[in-house]
């Protein structure tokens, strides 16, 4: 049984993002922990920022159809 891969939403990555940014400015993590909560943060970061230049190619694209 495979398991469907639900997109997640712009709004929502950012929340995770700042709950990572929350667990990397606690004093006693490790630094190995750190390094993976950053690279976590930036992976979720990056995928927002796609999914916001996804929505605004198609709003580019709508509003050049209503030209």
């Amino acid at each position: 049984m495979s398991e469907e891969k639900k997109e997640i939403s712009f709004e929502e990555k950012i929340a995770h993002a700042k709950e990572i940014l929350e667990k990397l400015m606690n004093p006693e993590i490790t630094l190995s922990e750190s390094v993976a909560y950053y690279k976590e943060g930036i992976k979720e970061l990056k995928e927002a920022t796609r999914l916001l230049e996804n929505a605004k190619l198609e709003f580019e694209e709508y509003s050049k159809e209503d030209s």
